[in-house]
């Protein structure tokens, strides 16, 4: 790491090199993001780049964030961060996700791939940018990333480089152990098809063509580990065995469930019941998100393992990504989704080719993917169920399913489309946490043909039972945070049979009077307001707000045309012995009667 604030020296070969850095900089920058900048400062930038770019190693990584004075943006200091490594697989969108969380929007972001030579101490020769084709003997490829991101102190840069690092280690791991995770992948293949496993047979080659299809570019590998059984079956647990992780998964710090760093035994009953249960696989999601590639939570395979009697033996853990293929193809061509599914249409007795099947279909192809892989067939069935029925009566619902591990709670909310902003998303996430006693670890909104809205929340939980709530009680809750002050007062009319003039004046009445009262109260001030006109401009209603004591009250004055003066009312009441405490105007557009 450095952090410097002086020029470069170099010698007249590495001037040219710089020029011929800079020369590409400039190139490749964008023409909105150039014109920012001075020329010396990209040269600068160049020098700065160069300088790290000298200190690479084959096999090694620099990592050099600067704050030269001379780095400006627009008369603005800047941070450049320069990384230096082995051109390679998921760099660049990894340690960029990394830059954006820990130092925000970046002003400039540079990614040549160079042909460069190495000596003992590191570069000795840039031959120039990589190109299809080019082949340069004992050339090799180095992959040089320059950030520019606002000014960054020092103590923000020591702890952006120390995550730069552990991000670049788990690129180089997760790509270093790519074939031999593949190897150990078709091992477990090889086992679940010709091992005594004693699952369903039909479970069994189902779950081998679902990893089958994992191993053809479906599946992103990034670790694995191995755990082994101990104990009996209402007792035991896992522990990690002997046998080193793989990818990511070889650094023993890497947890991926939130009892991995229990000593011992290591096994939560939920997955006790699943070691034990019919299923040959299970897949969810980690309890870590991946720092590789896409920063999103990773994905969890668990593969249970027999031994040569057909006695399980434990279980082998794959994390890693789900790639687009996964979320794009149909959910009747990926093997493990597609038994669902299958399970879910003959369960439901609808003729695939009938309005309800394909109805049905719809609604699977177009369920969070995610969810579709995590989800029972029971829970899917009922879920799905509770869509179709949206499709003929909209309304708000909550679908909600308890992650099985007790680690997030999954809710998915159909709420009206009209209704829909990102403040009543806010506030139904608030809602979410609080009812489950968590946090909204991920929201994902969604816009269906029709009058609502999908919004699929993740609330995350840290320890304790998942706390049980009454799907009427949710949806009641739900259904507060996305009524309008127009549905209230539609209800608050019908109720009192009010007369279509007054419901006039009281959907007009403006937003800064709807933030204080309510449609009922408003329906009341109608009825003061219709009377008025030009001939009976004015009218008062004394009044005692609810939870007003007998020392104080509250007083409307009605006006037509302009408001009654400040100076006009407080002495009038003054004289009469109150005392004003607050007071507000609202101003209502339109004549009164209408």
């Amino acid at each position: 790491m450095a952090s410097g604030t002086g020029r470069p020296t170099s010698s007249k070969g590495d001037a040219a090199d710089v020029e011929k850095l800079a020369a590409f900089f400039t190139a490749r920058t964008p023409a909105e993001d150039l014109v920012h900048y001075d020329a010396d400062v990209m040269e600068q930038s160049a020098a700065l780049a160069f300088r790290a770019l000298k200190k690479h190693r084959r096999g090694g990584t620099v990592i050099a964030i600067d704050n030269d004075p001379a780095l400006q943006r627009a008369g603005r200091p800047v941070t450049a961060i320069t990384i230096i490594n082995d051109n390679m697989p998921f760099l660049f969108d990894s340690t960029t996700g990394e830059i954006a969380d820990s130092a925000g929007e970046a002003s400039l972001v540079l990614h040549p791939v160079l042909l460069v030579k190495h000596d003992k101490t590191g570069v000795a020769n840039l031959i120039g940018e990589s190109v299809p084709g080019k082949i340069e003997a004992d050339a090799d490829k180095i992959s040089l990333i320059h950030v520019h991101v606002g000014r960054l102190s020092d103590t923000a840069i020591e702890a952006l480089t120390a995550k730069l690092e552990t991000v670049v280690a788990q690129v180089r791991a997760a790509v270093d152990d790519w074939k031999p995770m593949l190897a150990r992948l078709d091992e477990a293949i090889h086992d679940f098809r010709y091992a005594p496993v004693p699952l369903d047979k039909a479970d069994v080659a189902e779950a081998i063509e679902f990893l089958e299809w994992l191993r053809d570019d479906n599946f992103t590998f990034l670790g694995m580990r191995e755990f082994k059984y101990v104990g009996g079956e209402k007792t035991g647990g896992l522990e990690r065995t002997a046998k080193p992780g793989i990818g990511i998964l070889a650094d023993p710090d890497v947890r991926v469930l939130r009892r991995d760093n229990e000593p011992g035994v290591a096994t939560t009953p939920e997955l006790r019941a699943f070691l034990h249960g019919p299923d040959p696989l299970l897949v969810t999601k980690a309890n870590a998100k991946s720092v590789v590639h896409r920063r999103i939570y990773l994905d969890y395979i668990g593969v249970k393992t027999f031994d040569e009697k057909g006695k399980l033996s434990g279980e082998l853990r794959i994390v890693g990504l789900f790639t687009m293929t996964a979320y794009t193809r149909s959910v009747m061509t990926i093997p493990y989704l597609r038994s669902k599914v299958d399970a879910v249409i003959a369960k439901s007795g609808f003729d695939p080719n009938d309005h309800s099947g394909k109805a049905l279909i719809n609604v699977l192809e177009s369920y969070p993917r995610d969810e579709l892989f995590q989800i029972s067939v029971p829970v899917l069935r009922k879920h799905t169920e509770a869509v179709l029925a949206l499709g003929e009566r909209p309304r708000v619902r909550a679908l909600v399913r308890v992650d099985q591990f007790d680690r997030f709670v999954s809710v998915i909310v159909f709420v009206p489309r009209d209704n829909y902003d990102s403040v009543v998303r806010e506030k139904i996430g608030v809602y979410l946490k609080t009812v489950f006693d968590g946090r909204v670890s991920a929201y994902y909104p969604a816009f269906p043909e029709g009058a609502l809205v999908r919004v699929h929340f993740i609330i995350g939980r840290s320890g304790g039972a998942t706390p049980k709530v009454e799907i009427a009680e949710l949806e009641a809750g739900l259904r507060a945070i996305v009524r309008t002050w127009e549905d209230e007062l539609r209800e608050a009319a019908s109720d009192a049979q009010a007369r279509p003039a007054l419901i006039a004046i009281a959907n007009r009445l403006p937003q800064n009077y709807r933030n204080s009262f309510t449609p009922e109260t408003g329906l009341l001030d109608a009825g003061n307001i219709v009377a008025i006109t030009a001939d009976n401009p004015i009218a008062v209603d004394f009044y005692f707000d609810a939870g007003q004591s007998g020392t104080s009250a509250s007083l409307k004055i009605y006006h037509y045309g302009e408001p009654v003066a400040l100076s006009k009312r407080v002495p009038l009441l003054e004289n009469m012995g109150f005392r004003v405490i607050s007071e507000r105007t609202f101003e209502i557009a339109g004549e009164a009667g209408q």
